[in-house]
């Protein structure tokens, strides 16, 4: 009996994590519960050899030195392939589907979200063997979670009887959408249970269901898969097929029309962690309710999940509220109006707003920058680069660059000279001058970089070598 290949979808914006979790950052890779991310709370539940081959990474071409630094900040392998463009859960499990047939027909998938949160973990591994084996005899597996409220934020599933002797294993008689809270209690009632969005299943069976139900997106997966290149370390699909495949989601692509569906209740501590309101849930409180991450300070005041990391925060006499600051941004809701931050955020963007998509620290594959101080000629950032990386030789048609080192050492290529530049000294690179910054050191690097000029955006980075393949 062969081991599962575990599909980790990762491509999410989560904005309704808004202002920690943003575009440039998400909140997959978020250490939101505990100090890793979601991401790596699942890829180290996962490193079970004996149950669980090297996983799959599914992301985009934003994240990939992200998925490929936190797989590595917990000593996981595994192949990452990069979607051109979103497409929703349809086209990514089709991908996945053909990526494990070519491996072996009866490969036995798991597809899983990055950003959920399972706290009984040995439970849910138990839980994937019994799928397993009944993906193993054709069915479409998916974990339905036992409610424990009556929520509104998830969609539903109604069970029906046994359909294999593998314990526990019962036909999916239908979806729900998300209810409000009436209907809600109504499922509850009538024994229905959470969407996990956690599928099992052989290759084979999976792309011939979406061959006879989406045969456009079967195309498009298969189009790409077969036209993907390498770009470093990850398999990149071939963006004019993938476009080819229609939005579509896994559950109306397949799942609700398949004759093959199946759950298996789970009773594991499950959640998606889906808003601010779960993540307090989820959180540790004090004798009145509270939670304080960070600098916060909540007096007379009760259920209050208060998260800052950007100076002291201070809550007075409010209850039932949420109220997280990350130094750029500060959000204040209602705790039951949580869900509506995502409304937020699509408001913010319409306005042209940056904060709605990027965050003051910007993350690279070489390390990080955060912008410190900025006026009509000058930004001031800190820029922090990883023991032994460097950034791309490259030079600014607009601006002058002047930098001081205050922690490591630091090798500059500055035209046709290399020098080392230690703590406490700097160095000026005037407009034009092709150059390079680099950590030969083990400690990280941080320097301050004072840049003056007539224009000073990201997009005057003319890259003349790039490690990475940026353009």
């Amino acid at each position: 009996m062969g081991v599962i290949l575990p599909v980790i979808m990762c491509g999410g914006s989560g904005t309704r994590m808004w202002p920690l979790s943003r575009e440039s950052l998400p909140k997959q890779f978020l250490p939101l519960l505990e100090e890793r991310s979601t991401f790596q709370s699942t890829l180290a539940m996962l490193a079970r050899p004996d149950t669980f081959a090297d996983p799959l990474v599914i992301s985009n071409r934003d994240y990939r030195f992200l998925v490929a630094e936190q797989m590595a900040g917990v000593g996981v392998t595994g192949q990452i392939v990069l979607e051109p463009m979103r497409r929703d859960s349809g086209p990514a499990v089709a991908v996945a589907a053909e990526l494990a047939f070519r491996m072996a027909p009866d490969t036995i998938v798991a597809m899983l979200a990055a950003d959920h949160n399972v706290q009984d973990r040995d439970g849910y591994v138990a839980l994937c063997k019994q799928a397993a084996a009944a993906a193993r005899e054709g069915y479409i597996v998916t974990l339905g979670v036992t409610p424990d409220h009556a929520a509104t934020g998830y969609g539903y599933i109604r069970p029906g009887g046994k359909v294999t002797d593998t314990p526990g294993v019962r036909k999916l008689e239908a979806f729900a959408e998300k209810p409000d809270a009436e209907t809600a209690s109504a499922y509850i009632a009538a024994g229905y249970l959470w969407n996990s969005g956690n599928f099992f299943f052989r290759a084979d069976v999976m792309r011939a269901e979406i061959e006879a139900f989406e045969p456009e997106i079967a195309r498009a997966a298969r189009d790409a898969v077969e036209g993907a290149a390498r770009d470093l370390d990850f398999l990149v699909l071939e963006a004019d097929a993938f476009a080819r495949a229609p939005k579509k989601s896994i559950d109306y692509a397949v799942m609700e029309r398949t004759t093959r569906a199946a759950v298996i209740p789970a009773d594991i501590g499950w959640s998606d962690v889906g808003s601010w309101s779960a993540v307090r849930a989820l959180s540790s409180p004090d004798a009145s309710g509270n939670v304080v991450h960070g600098e916060g300070f909540v007096l007379d005041g009760a259920n209050v999940y208060l998260r800052s990391e950007g100076g002291l925060a201070a809550v007075v006499g409010v209850s039932d509220v949420v109220v997280v600051n990350t130094g750029d941004a500060v959000l204040v809701v209602a705790a039951s109006q949580a869900d509506k931050v995502k409304d937020l955020v699509e408001r913010l963007k319409a306005d042209g707003r940056r904060e709605a998509l990027e965050h003051r620290r910007v993350y690279r594959p070489w390390g990080s920058y955060q912008s410190i101080d900025a006026g009509p000629r000058h930004q001031v950032k800190r820029i922090t680069v990883k023991p032994g990386a460097s950034l791309s030789l490259q030079k600014h048609h607009h601006r002058a660059e002047h930098w001081i080192v205050v922690r490591g050492t630091a090798e500059v290529v500055r035209d046709d000279e290399t020098r080392l530049v230690h703590e406490n000294e700097s160095i000026y690179l005037p407009i034009g001058c092709v150059h390079r910054l680099a950590n030969p050191g083990k400690i990280d690097l941080d320097l301050i970089e004072v840049q003056t000029g007539s224009y000073l955006g990201e997009d005057d980075i003319v890259r003349l070598e790039d490690i990475y393949n940026r353009t």
